[in-house]
């Protein structure tokens, strides 16, 4: 499944797959949040908030994601969510 996921995301399913396996994919009561080595990013139906999704990903080809939104999917399908019974709305504040 590695081999698999950096065949067709490269650098960006890299990156996911460290994250995945960091437990830095948090579950909270309102969103799913990719912890990065500078930020934290919003993942919510397969769309991110970072701006790597917001300026380079080309529209054209659904097929392409942040590393942040493939890791959400990584960590689901392997069952790496770590789950937090609290909104992270709540929570940000404090960070």
């Amino acid at each position: 499944m590695v081999k698999a996921i950096i065949e067709t995301h490269d650098g960006r399913g890299r990156r996911a797959i460290e994250a995945v396996s960091e437990q830095r994919v948090k579950q909270y009561r309102d969103f799913t949040v990719v912890v990065g080595h500078r930020a934290e990013h919003i993942v919510e139906e397969g769309d991110c908030d970072c701006p790597d999704a917001t300026y380079n990903l080309d529209a054209e080809r659904p097929d392409e994601r942040c590393w942040h939104a493939i890791a959400v999917d990584l960590a689901e399908r392997v069952d790496r969510v770590d789950h937090h019974d609290m909104w992270y709305s709540d929570v940000h504040d404090f960070l």
